[in-house]
């Protein structure tokens, strides 16, 4: 009975200390950034679905939908909808956010992005999904179904033209109380604090290559750093290698299938003990986006972020 209750309270806590981990998160900007909405200067709807250390019963999944678009004549007005899904264990959450965004121009090429994000969790928790030795515990007796917590977020994001970007957010503001069972566990979600960054340089006429970083924090853990660095070659193909400080290396690949359509695939291979196991499998990652273009002359060249 102890033993469970320690796996309980570890699952519950690492699920509410941690928000959702992702290996192409220059791609997945608006789920960290509020202000990347209605950046691309299209509609674009994008999906990620990441599976974490495969083989091992109860490890974290995560989904995640975002749809954004530029709107009104200037175009300096961002709106959009993000939706992101994690299982881990027998807790599940899903956070929902309508996302606003203002673009301010600060020279020709440069834009400053700040943006705005409301919404909440839905937390579920399935204790029939647990293997309870004592029978009867009333800690156990009733599964937790959609509990809601509201929240919002702020960022801000600066890029140049099509060569580099920067920018910082605290997506989840409200440090809320997710769980708590007649004193059982009682958890409180600490904001994060998100630093993104990249450069793009043409190493030729086909072939380009671009360093990025996404810097996390939160009280009371290490700070988190992931490192990358990309090629992409004829604005069509691009392959790289990331690396996450202390915890994972990480192949990716990504295609542009065409104007309008890209996929991306990362797959993570851990450097921590849990990644030596013969259980562990390494995570895997896929991504795709979809962008509706009004007319081709809107499309100059496939974007790198």
């Amino acid at each position: 009975m102890v033993l469970t209750l320690l796996c309980v309270l570890s699952t519950v806590f690492l699920s509410a200390q941690q928000e959702s981990q992702y290996s192409q998160y220059m791609y997945n900007t608006m789920s960290i950034n509020p202000a990347y909405a209605g950046n691309r200067g299209v509609m674009s709807i994008s999906a990620l679905h990441r599976s974490q250390w495969v083989g091992l019963d109860g490890a974290p999944e995560t989904q995640t939908l975002n749809i954004h678009s530029p709107v009104g004549e200037s175009g300096r007005v961002g709106l959009g909808f993000s939706v992101i899904h994690d299982n881990i264990g027998p807790t599940s959450e899903t956070q929902f956010d309508a996302v606003f965004s203002y673009t301010i121009p600060t020279s020709e090429n440069a834009r400053l992005s700040f943006g705005l994000q409301a919404g909440g969790h839905l937390l579920n928790v399935d204790f029939t999904k647990l293997n309870i030795y004592t029978d009867g515990d009333p800690g156990f007796q009733n599964n937790i179904d959609n509990q809601f917590s509201p929240n919002f977020g702020f960022g801000i994001y600066y890029h140049h033209s099509d060569r580099w970007y920067l920018g910082m957010s605290i997506p989840n503001i409200l440090e809320t109380k997710h769980f708590d069972r007649s004193s059982l566990s009682s958890v409180t979600e600490r904001f994060h604090i998100y630093t993104i960054g990249g450069y793009v340089f043409d190493l030729s006429r086909s072939t380009k290559f671009k360093p990025a970083f996404l810097l996390k924090g939160v009280k009371g853990a290490p700070i988190a750093l992931d490192l990358s660095a990309s090629f992409m070659f004829h604005d069509k193909f691009s392959l790289g290698a990331a690396y996450r400080m202390d915890v994972a290396w990480s192949a990716l690949a990504g295609f542009q299938l065409s104007d309008q359509i890209m996929i991306g695939f990362a797959y993570d291979k851990d450097t921590t003990e849990l990644g030596n196991t013969s259980f562990n499998d390494g995570s895997y990652e896929v991504f795709m986006r979809f962008e509706l273009f009004k007319n081709k002359g809107q499309l100059i060249s496939p974007r790198f972020f």
